[in-house]
């Protein structure tokens, strides 16, 4: 018989623990989550409904037009995932089997438009990606952006072609029809008159400086998906670094650091920032207050409920290393899909806190699970407690883009939220807790969709105005627009700050009540001219949105005029993330910009943009440091009075204002004009409610100025060529 041990004895034996379980690297964490998005039924990026319809292939019932059906769903999941040649392939074998067995009418012409869009995207991996050069895909086409492997393009214009002959009313086909012979280096003369876009449309409305895209010969053209950009000196040697994400679920964070000679070197994983994953957007700000720019990456945007992926809060230690505090500080949990968030001390404590938009569903789809917008407070300690639902600002809403700034000048941060369906704007009541003045306030609608949104002067009458992008166009609106003929889209809106709680929206009166798709945008000063001019990534996931990003000069801040074409900008790839900075040190802003689309196909390289200045412009930067008031200086707001031939004039800058999918670096770099001298310059700090003033500035220089402090710092800039 068996020998039990008495009870005082099993006392005495080692304990028989099982050991706990390693815990999971943020690599390994990214790692597993990417993989099974990508395996699983995810609608954007999983391979499940492939496997259904190849499946459904196997199946002797489906026969017929049902069968067609399958062919060109399936083809959709092959191109969207890049297998370009087989999708061309299973339209050809759905065009063979519908000759066949008959289909109904629109059937045969939707696959010939499914044939034209697979050749424009073969034509560009054939060309643009394979063999990239500056010029690729800078509309209007021209250069060598003129395809040399030309069969794809000449098969998309075949099938435009064929399609515009029975149906001659179709925009989307004659748009891109229209572009095909741009590619061929055709345009106009090859296109029929009746399906012939008029060049006019596409000319620049002003001259401007054309850019020259150096990223390659610099080092910082990533080949990616859709992605954020932050821009700031992240190892404090006065030169402005570049960090990129991506929104593919297996793509690293990219870490750029500037070498001062016209090169970046790579050191993403040196920094482990390589070790973070995914992450549509991210923003950068110094939430530990120790002197160095730290960096949030948002996750889960557009995936719906699989995009409940945790943010990460990375923190810099002078640009040797990001590492992931997310856990420790506090953020991890719950996980939302958001893109969108702003930096801000919005309680006025003097640390910045964090607000993050969600893409909520429950307005759309009750049964839905809600996803509230989080807002994150910095207790000061490394940790952050959520407080959200008690400050009143859950959104509740699908959630793109979010704007912080003080627009009723009572010295505290308000909330603009951008969403799918009605915004918010969070009025800070000073107390801890906001209120949504939407309504009141004249900037509730449009009730569709909208994107990109931020706060700024634009008229310069120092009360911040407000951007917000519509996202409800395509390439059928750009088409008709340039034919002169109507459209239905949501256009952009710009509200004018009237000062007593109140917008109005000028758009129309600005030259900007026009469709216009953008995902990407931020505002800079090309020319240095003191008026703030607007870049625009555009696009949206359907590969059949090749649009220019569109550049759009201030003309006195009475009117924007389209300058694309003039500056060399309009880039018909998706456009993210954009920085405005002055890279090289030579006193005019660079444009930074992380190009690529959503689906697995669209990825693309991401561009630096020199910019060519020599207008003469005279210009003055400013890098704040808050005390009392956050470090950062996020908050603040700078005057500048300047004598110029014309008479007094006064510039109104923002500090910590930025575009909600930008990517601007915290110094402001304001462009004078022609100026003779600045007479006075005024920071009013909104934690001490202190106001400090200089005289006699000097012009074309960079400062650095401290909160409490009597005198200004001159900085060294460092300059270099491409």
């Amino acid at each position: 018989m068996a020998f039990a041990a008495p009870t005082f004895l099993l006392l005495l034996l080692p304990a028989q623990v099982e050991p706990s379980p390693k815990p999971e690297s943020p690599l390994e964490e990214f790692t597993r989550i990417g993989k099974a998005l990508y395996a699983g039924d995810n609608p954007v990026i999983g391979t499940g409904e492939r496997r259904k319809l190849e499946k459904a292939l196997h199946n002797e019932a489906v026969t017929g037009e049902r069968r067609v059906r399958v062919l060109m769903q399936l083809s959709d999941e092959q191109l969207e995932a890049g297998d370009v040649e087989l999708a061309i392939d299973t339209l050809k074998q759905a065009l063979e089997l519908g000759t066949q067995v008959g289909l109904e009418e629109n059937l045969p012409l939707k696959i010939h438009r499914q044939l034209g869009l697979a050749y424009l995207r073969l034509a560009e991996n054939r060309n643009c990606v394979e063999r990239h050069n500056r010029d690729c895909c800078i509309f209007p086409l021209s250069g060598g952006a003129i395809h040399s492997v030309r069969e794809p393009a000449e098969e998309a214009r075949r099938e435009y072609e064929l399609v515009l002959s029975e149906t001659p009313g179709n925009l989307e086909s004659r748009w891109l029809l229209n572009i095909a012979a741009m590619a061929l280096g055709e345009y106009p003369d090859s296109v029929p008159e009746a399906f012939r876009l008029p060049p006019g449309a596409f000319a620049s409305e002003a001259s401007a400086p054309r850019f020259r895209d150096v990223s390659e010969k610099a080092g910082v053209d990533g080949f990616n998906l859709a992605g954020g950009v932050a821009v700031e000196d992240y190892d404090g040697d006065g030169l402005f670094d570049i960090l990129t994400s991506t929104c593919d679920p297996l793509g690293s964070l990219i870490y750029y650091r500037n070498r001062g000679d016209g090169t970046f070197a790579d050191l993403s994983d040196a920094t482990h920032a390589s070790e973070q994953l995914g992450g549509l957007n991210l923003i950068a700000g110094d939430v530990d207050d120790d002197g160095d720019p730290d960096a949030l990456v948002l996750r889960g945007a557009w995936l719906l409920d699989d995009g409940r992926i945790r943010k990460s809060l990375l923190r810099n230690d002078r640009g040797e290393r990001f590492t992931d505090v997310t856990r420790a500080a506090g953020l991890a949990e719950p996980a939302y899909p958001t893109q969108a968030g702003a930096f801000g001390d919005y309680d006025g404590d003097g640390w910045l806190d964090v607000y993050v938009v969600s893409e909520s569903r429950i307005e759309g789809e009750p049964t839905a699970t809600n996803f509230p917008s989080q807002l994150f407070k910095n207790r000061g300690d490394g940790t952050f407690a959520e407080i959200a639902a008690a400050a009143g600002v859950t959104n509740d809403r699908y959630g793109k883009a979010v704007a912080a700034g003080d627009y009723d000048e009572d010295g505290d941060l308000d909330l603009f939220v951008s969403n799918i369906g009605k915004k918010r704007l969070y009025r800070n009541r000073g107390n801890g807790t906001f209120e949504d003045v939407a309504e009141a306030a004249g900037v509730a609608e449009p009730s569709g969709r909208t994107f990109a949104c931020w706060f700024f002067d634009q008229d310069e009458d120092g009360r911040l105005d407000l951007w917000l992008g519509g996202y409800q166009t395509n390439v059928e609106d750009l088409a008709a627009a340039a034919l002169g003929e109507p459209y239905e889209c949501i256009l952009p809106r710009l509200y004018r700050n009237r000062g007593d709680g109140t917008f109005v929206d000028v758009a129309k009166e600005l030259g900007l009540a026009r469709p216009m798709l953008p995902m990407g945008a931020n505002f800079g000063d090309i020319d240095q001219d003191g008026w703030l001019d607007i870049y625009l990534g555009t696009g949206e996931p359907g590969l059949k949105s090749l649009m220019p990003n569109i550049m759009l000069w201030s003309e006195g801040g009475k009117r924007y005029r389209d300058v694309t074409a003039a500056t060399g900008l309009g880039q018909l790839q998706k456009g993210h993330g954009i920085a405005f900075v002055d890279f090289d040190g030579d006193g005019d802003e660079d444009v930074y910009h992380q190009l690529g689309g959503f689906f697995p196909v669209d990825k693309y390289r991401s561009a630096l943009y020199e910019n060519p200045g020599g207008n003469g412009n005279h210009w003055l930067y400013l890098s704040l440091v808050g005390t009392k008031t956050n470090r950062d200086a996020v908050g603040a707001r700078v005057k500048v009075a300047l004598e110029t031939e014309e008479g007094p004039r006064e510039l109104h800058r923002a500090a910590g204002s930025v575009s909600s999918f930008g990517g601007s670096p915290h110094r402001l770099e304001i462009g004078l004009g022609k100026a003779k001298r600045v007479a006075r310059l005024e920071i009013r700090w909104p934690r001490s409610k202190t106001t400090q003033v200089f005289e006699d500035v000097p012009l074309d220089a960079w400062l650095r100025v401290t909160e409490g402090t009597k005198n200004f710092e001159r900085l060294e800039l460092r300059r270099f060529s491409f």
